[in-house]
């Protein structure tokens, strides 16, 4: 498919520009050009099923009829990249693919049109092409990339839509975390997220809605994230508000909790299951209660508690609270293997740890 190109009349002044990135923060800043691709069921001409038109052009407002699907039975999904700087200056993605995969399978989940991996990647490829002078020199800066797509056509059935459109917007990003501090605290929420055969395993912002009111209280009690625990038992670990968690042990291993259909099958997750193997230690996807986790912290068995996630990375989990009380792990802050399993994967999306996984590839 030929990508349509439409001149952007006003982009961004360089100077405006600079500005709104030397301090970005995360998810406030975006760029001046998105993609689009359009789907109508048996399009004549069309790839997929009914993918027609992509183009690339400026960022603007989105015209929507009242009645559109999306508004009244909620078929959206999307995606969550980024794109890093590379020593030499090259811009990169991080196993896009696996997004790729991703997207079209909480597309199947959602009963919507899955996208042609191939189209997925070049329209990430066009739309951070076209927005590269965007990308901020702060540390740890990035491009995130939100591929996402909702239904269009306008009716008030109870089925799936027969129209749908996919976009690809930017927005300049720094650190995830307001709070600055080295170990994130997370407070035990007593809502659920996700059910056995649900949506959980789908990445569709009704998961995420989900999560607004126990994320607003964790936010009022000081804490930076939720913790969810499962919604049949309400005993088992599952996931924070977006991010995966894995727990190291005091005898060497590493316990994550198993993807059973409730819990996001994070890639930052799936990456370091196999880097924190390569580091010698026994990775195992198994339940793991919160009352274990309690007793393990205050016996130091468990001396380390990582969350995961494309957002903020690798990010240490220092404290626990809920209505029965807080507990610590560890000492509070970030623990060796952590610090060391973040930076070899930072090393690795930035170019500066060799990839000998073929992970990282060069936009363009």
């Amino acid at each position: 498919m030929q990508f349509e190109t439409i001149p952007h009349p006003s982009p961004m002044a360089d100077d405006a520009r600079e500005a709104a990135i030397a301090d970005p923060g995360f998810g406030t800043v975006f760029t001046d050009h998105m993609v689009t691709i359009d789907y109508d069921e048996g399009a004549e001409g069309s790839v997929g099923g009914g993918w027609h038109s992509p183009r690339i052009g400026p960022r603007e407002p989105i015209a929507l009829d009242p009645a559109a699907s999306v508004l009244h039975y909620a078929q959206e999904i999307f995606e969550g990249m980024k794109a890093y700087r590379l020593a030499d200056g090259e811009l990169a993605l991080f196993r896009p693919e696996e997004n790729a995969r991703r997207f079209n399978a909480s597309a199947r989940r959602m009963a919507m049109p899955e996208l042609p991996e191939e189209l997925f990647l070049e329209a990430v490829n066009k739309a951070v092409t076209a927005d590269a002078k965007w990308f901020p020199s702060v540390e740890g800066g990035s491009l995130y990339i939100r591929p996402f797509m909702f239904a269009t056509e306008a009716f008030l059935g109870v089925r799936p839509a027969k129209q749908y459109k996919f976009i690809v917007i930017l927005s300049a990003a720094g650190n995830y975390f307001k709070s600055g501090s080295p170990a994130v605290s997370i407070w035990q929420s007593e809502y659920t997220r996700a059910a056995p055969g649900g949506t959980g395993a789908a990445k569709t912002g009704g998961n995420y809605a989900a999560s607004l009111v126990p994320t607003g209280e964790a936010f009022k009690r000081g804490h930076d994230q939720v913790l969810f625990l499962d919604a049949v038992e309400k005993k088992w670990v599952e996931e924070l508000g977006g991010m995966n968690l894995f727990f190291v042990m005091r005898d060497g291993s590493v316990v994550t909790p198993p993807l059973t259909g409730t819990i996001l099958p994070g890639i930052t997750r799936n990456s370091l299951i196999t880097l924190l193997g390569e580091e010698g230690l026994s990775v195992r996807e198994e339940p793991y209660s919160i009352q274990q986790w309690r007793s393990d912290a205050a016996s130091g068995d468990l001396v380390e508690v990582m969350a995961c996630g494309t957002a903020a990375v690798v990010t240490p989990v220092g404290k626990v609270d809920s209505a029965d009380g807080e507990f610590v792990i560890g000492n509070g802050g970030p623990g060796a293997v952590t610090s060391k399993i973040r930076e070899k994967l930072v090393g690795i999306q930035r170019g500066s740890v060799d990839d000998t996984h073929g992970w990282v590839k060069l936009v363009g």
